[in-house]
């Protein structure tokens, strides 16, 4: 198989390694961020280490491992991973998640796999991430794939029939787990909906109709659960931005800040929580439907899957009363764990930087982004009563 149309935007080859590592040594800003990254260690020292790794699953055990095991260790109360759902370690998987964190959802899921024997994960980022030369080769080297976007409609379709092939080449012959977010871009408020372009992008490789198309991916649905969410207060900033001025565009700063929130705010408990393999639900689907209704369908398949096994926090629930104004969920939380969050909600409040705040607007957006986890997870034990 001829794989070169996948070289722009593919992770690096081992045997390229070499030369993208001394281009990353050269360059200043690599070599401040890096220094910035390990503190008390001299970059030659570094950059010996660097150019010691033969593959990208050394440089991540030998960087990336340590440097995300620190942060949740300084900023989160405990990162735990449940994959008994899914008991064969040995298949490649498509792990299809909500999407919190720009960095740490896909970082922590690495991290987490390798310490239950496993691989870590080739991972989807969208190239308006890679704001310096640095990061995208950086991004590569830690086993990333490009998603282009702000492309004609006619380069999308190209782009995303390409992207669709290399994860299914990711996943059949190089028997490589992949991490996608079941959208572009963060879930601002929380409400977790899988993106129907995104299935249909995964269904433009492989052979067959749909169902065969995406049971090729092995798709595992993986709910992610943050006690807190560090960059709450800077997505509800956003919502005001977007309802005031009409064509409101974060910029690569904002991006920037987002990341830099995301890594190094309190983030309480983090749990990832593994849902079972949905191939023996695709097999159940009427293959004869119109596609739309099939894709909808898979979708909302995999919505109940990622709301169900949703991690619960005092916050939701206390986000979900106070939402309601009543005490439907005090059984859930104590009298301190409410003062202590909504202490919290209004610190995050405080450090909102607009010069015309809509108080009420802003704390009710920040409300739902921890009531509506509650409100999905609910939803899926109505559908199917226990």
């Amino acid at each position: 198989m001829d794989t070169t149309e996948f070289d722009e935007i593919r992770p690096y080859n081992d045997e390229e390694l070499p030369q993208i590592f001394e281009e990353l040594i050269a360059d200043p800003a690599f070599q401040k961020a890096a220094t910035d990254a390990i503190p008390n260690v001299p970059f030659e020292l570094l950059a010996q280490k660097i150019r010691a790794c033969k593959s990208k699953l050394d440089f991540q055990e030998t960087f990336c491992y340590g440097i995300l095991w620190k942060i949740a260790a300084d900023h989160t109360d405990g990162l735990t991973l449940d994959h008994t759902a899914v008991p064969d370690k040995s298949k490649a998987y498509t792990y299809l998640s909500n999407h919190r964190d720009i960095i740490l959802d896909s970082g922590f899921l690495s991290i987490l796999l390798i310490d239950q024997g496993m691989d870590t994960v080739e991972i989807a980022i969208g190239d308006n991430l890679l704001v310096y030369p640095w990061i995208k080769k950086l991004v590569r080297v830690n086993k990333s794939f490009i998603v282009q976007r702000a492309l004609t409609m006619r380069q999308m379709l190209e782009s995303s029939a390409r992207m669709s092939r290399y994860m299914h080449y990711t996943i059949s012959e190089k028997k490589q787990s992949i991490w996608i977010a079941q959208r572009e871009g963060r879930a601002k408020d929380s409400n977790d909906r899988t993106q129907e372009s995104v299935l249909k992008m995964l269904a433009m490789g492989g052979e067959g109709d749909i169902i065969d198309r995406l049971t090729e991916m092995n798709i595992v649905p993986l709910a992610i659960s943050y006690e807190y969410d560090p960059c709450d207060y800077l997505k509800a900033q956003e919502f005001q931005l977007k309802r005031d001025i009409p064509d409101y565009k974060k910029t690569q700063a904002d991006d920037l800040k987002n990341m830099q929130t995301g890594l190094f705010g309190a983030k309480g408990h983090v749990h990832f929580q593994v849902a079972p393999c949905i191939n023996g639900e695709l097999a159940k689907l009427d293959r004869s439907l119109p596609k739309p209704e099939l894709v909808s369908e898979i979708a909302a398949l995999i919505d109940r899957n990622i709301h169900a096994n949703y991690r619960l926090y005092p916050g939701n629930y206390i986000a979900h009363d106070s939402l309601s104004g009543t005490g439907t969920f005090a059984g859930q939380y104590t009298a301190e764990e409410k003062k202590h969050f909504m202490d919290y909600i209004d610190q995050q409040l405080a450090r909102i930087e607009l010069p015309n705040k809509d108080m009420p607007f802003l704390r009710e957006k920040i409300l739902l982004m921890y009531a509506n986890p509650l409100t999905n997870y609910l939803a899926t034990q109505t559908d199917n009563p226990k």
